[in-house]
C-alpha cells in the first residue's frame, strides 16, 4: 500500500505503558481498552504506515516498585520483563482478530511465544506491512521500557517517538495530583533533562536528544488522537531540538 500523502511521518515507534492497558481497572489488563487501542493503531496503518511498538507491563508487575520491598532488583526486572510479553501476546490476539498482521518479538529468548528481537528481521517484517510488538525490554536489568523504546526507536529508523498516556500531555507537576500543574505544548531535550520531568526516564530522553528522534506525548484515551498525531495535528506535548 502506498502511504497517505497526508502523513507525516512514514515509520513510527509507538510507547505503550502498562497503563495505557489498564482501562477502568486498578490492576492487570481491560480487554474493552485494548480491542480500542488496536482499533486506533489499525486506523493509521490502513494510512499505510509503518509501526512498531514497545509496551510496557506496569499494571502487572513493576519490577522498580517492588524491589523496594526488599526484592533483588535484577529478579524484580526479570519477572517486569515477563509482564511485558504477556501484554504483547494480548496485544497480538487482538490486533490479529481484526485483522492487523502482527509479530511479537522479544528481547528475552521465549521462542514458543515469540520470535526473537533481530533488528534486520524486524525491519523487514515492518516492510512488508507486519505491525511488530516489542517485547521485555532491553533484555536486561535496570533499564525500563521507556529506554527500550528509545533504543529500537533508533535501531529501526523510526522519524518518531510517539508515547501514549493517560494525560493529555507532559505538564510542570503530575495534574492528578497538583491541579494547577501547567500545560507544556512544546520543549526541548534539554528543558526536560533540566527540570526534570518523569514523564519518561531521563536515559531515555539522552538518547533520543543524542539521535535527534522527536518525542510526541499523547492522550491515547480521546478517540482518534493517534490519527491525528501522525497526520501532524498538534495533539499533546512535542520534545524535539
Amino acid at each position: 500500500m502506498d502511504p497517505d500523502p497526508k502523513l507525516k511521518f512514514r515509520r513510527i515507534l509507538l510507547k505503550l505503558s502498562g497503563e495505557a492497558l489498564v482501562g477502568p481497572k486498578t490492576f492487570g489488563i481491560d480487554f474493552n481498552t485494548i480491542d480500542l487501542i488496536c482499533h486506533q493503531i489499525k486506523e493509521i496503518k490502513d494510512l499505510g504506515l509503518e509501526i512498531a511498538i514497545v509496551v510496557g507491563g506496569g499494571t502487572i508487575f513493576r519490577g522498580l516498585e517492588v524491589s523496594k520491598t526488599g526484592m533483588d532488583r535484577v529478579a524484580a526486572d526479570n519477572m517486569g520483563m515477563l509482564s511485558t510479553v504477556i501484554n504483547g501476546l494480548a496485544l497480538q490476539d487482538n490486533m490479529e482478530r481484526i485483522g492487523i498482521q502482527t509479530r511479537v518479538m522479544s528481547a528475552i529468548r521465549i521462542e514458543s511465544f515469540t520470535e526473537p528481537y533481530i533488528r534486520r528481521r524486524a525491519i523487514r517484517h515492518m516492510e512488508k506491512g507486519r505491525i511488530i510488538i516489542m517485547t521485555a525490554g532491553t533484555g536486561n536489568p535496570f533499564f525500563s521500557t521507556d529506554t527500550a523504546a528509545a533504543l529500537r526507536a533508533n535501531e529501526l529508523g523510526a522519524e518518531v517517538l510517539i508515547k501514549a498516556t493517560n494525560v493529555d500531555g507532559i505538564y510542570s507537576a503530575d495534574p492528578r495530583l497538583e491541579p494547577d500543574a501547567k500545560f507544556l505544548p512544546e520543549l526541548s531535550y534539554l528543558d526536560v533533562i533540566k527540570r526534570e520531568l518523569r514523564f519518561m526516564d531521563l536515559t531515555a530522553i539522552t538518547m533520543c536528544k543524542d539521535n535527534k528522534v522527536p518525542v510526541i506525548i499523547f492522550n491515547q484515551g480521546s478517540t482518534g488522537n493517534l490519527k491525528k498525531v501522525v497526520l501532524g495535528e498538534k495533539i499533546g506535548s512535542l520534545v524535539t531540538d
